[in-house]
């Protein structure tokens, strides 16, 4: 039997003990695997296999019977310092952290090449949705040319809930956290935090190179308003919380609310569900979709990874690498391309003056037009919009 470990006794991490624990791998071309250990620093006294439990990381580090760790943990101290010397180690290590992965992953994965251990984390990105074995085998005939997500269930379900039910943000907010779908301090969803480090992750497996999420322009469904809800519908879309990323030369990356075409197929991810859509050179489009979050989505990707590690028990590994990346290698934020929605207080004379041809919506709030450019660089559409008495404006998604 293969002796797997688990950090973190939370959400995820209980989960994937109920997995291995019920469903009992023991199949042609597979080990069995079973749990040895539980780290946790609380106590859980009715539990049925309290003798799991430890709260010493040594007793996970220096056992030579354990093959896999699973870290659970969420955030990134301890869970960096425990990761590294697991691989370190020689141990195999599955992972659901996204903050983890993104602000430390070209490390980790040096260490685990250099350990021949893997380092996995198919459940960082999308919940329960394969999305990172695709990019790292059947999609890797492909240049991967574009990257579009919804990629945070939060902010979904948020968004869904003022387009199908006229909720205004803070009462959309408040429901998701009635209903479990957001934190108390829900900051790291709504201001796109969560979704820019799922991006970075993609775009880094897309290209190779390391892209810091630090670097990606960033921002959150804080000040949409029905109003903008109202407008979108006007104009044929909805407004999603998108993760956008492509690359010619150059890497471009950004996350924010945008205006999604209701013809293009992520119009229609509801709820708390995320979708990712991937444009390669000769593939053309392909879309992934599931449940980006929960207990069981998230876990079962979890128990996947550990499945492909034991099956490779004494085999060489399939290593990820992320190369740093040169310099200027992620195009400026205002260099990136996309009509623009704008709502502005200004008369319809001096807007055609400055944006020329444009696309008008009157009738949602007295004294405001709202209107759609052209296709123009941000700092162009900058340069103009500081000229007009503009409200707010949002980017259409150019698919």
């Amino acid at each position: 039997m293969v002796k797997v470990a688990i950090m973190g006794y939370g959400t995820v991490g209980s989960g994937v003990y109920e997995i291995i624990r019920d469903n009992n791998f023991d199949y042609e071309a597979l080990n069995p695997i079973g749990v040895k250990y539980i780290l946790d620093i609380r106590d859980f006294p009715d539990h049925p296999q309290k003798e799991l439990f430890t709260k010493n990381f040594d007793d996970i580090l220096n056992d030579g019977e354990v093959y896999c760790v699973v870290e659970a943990m969420g955030g990134l101290h301890p869970a960096y310092e425990f990761t590294k010397a697991l691989l370190e180690n020689g141990k195999n290590v599955v992972t659901s952290n996204k903050e983890l992965v993104a602000t430390y992953g070209p490390e980790l994965l040096q260490i685990a090449k250099d350990k021949n251990v893997n380092y996995l984390f198919e459940a960082s990105v999308g919940g329960g949705i394969p999305i990172i074995k695709p990019m790292c085998s059947s999609l890797m005939s492909n240049k991967i040319q574009k990257i579009i997500g919804i990629l945070n269930g939060t902010t979904n379900f948020i968004l869904t809930e003022m387009i199908e039910k006229n909720k205004d943000f803070s009462e959309a907010l408040s429901d998701a956290q009635k209903n479990g779908y957001a934190e108390r301090d829900p900051s790291a969803d709504v201001e796109g935090h969560d979704a820019c480090r799922k991006l970075a992750i993609l775009s880094s497996l897309a290209w190779s190179e390391y892209v810091d999420y630090k670097d990606i322009d960033t921002e959150g469904i804080t000040k949409i308003t029905l109003d903008d809800v109202k407008y979108a519908d006007k104009f044929g879309y909805v407004i999603k919380l998108i993760g956008y990323s492509e690359k010619n030369d150059k890497v471009f990356a950004r996350v924010s609310p945008m205006f999604v075409s209701k013809n293009y197929p992520l119009s229609g991810v509801c709820g708390v569900f995320n979708a990712i859509v991937v444009k390669g050179n000769y593939l053309g489009t392909s879309m992934f979709y599931g449940r980006g979050a929960g207990k069981f989505p998230t876990a079962s990707a979890v128990v996947a990874d550990v499945i492909d590690s034991v099956r490779h028990i004494g085999a060489k590994k399939q290593y990820l690498e992320w190369k740093p990346a040169a310099e200027g290698y992620i195009k400026p934020a205002n260099e990136g391309v996309f009509r623009f929605f704008v709502r502005s207080q200004s008369q319809k004379e001096q807007i055609e003056s400055l944006f020329g041809n444009v696309e008008f919506a009157d009738g949602i709030k007295d004294g405001e037009t709202g209107f759609i450019t052209d296709l123009m660089t941000e700092k162009e559409f900058l340069d103009k919009a500081n000229i007009l008495n503009v409200n707010s404006f949002i980017r259409v998604l150019e698919a």
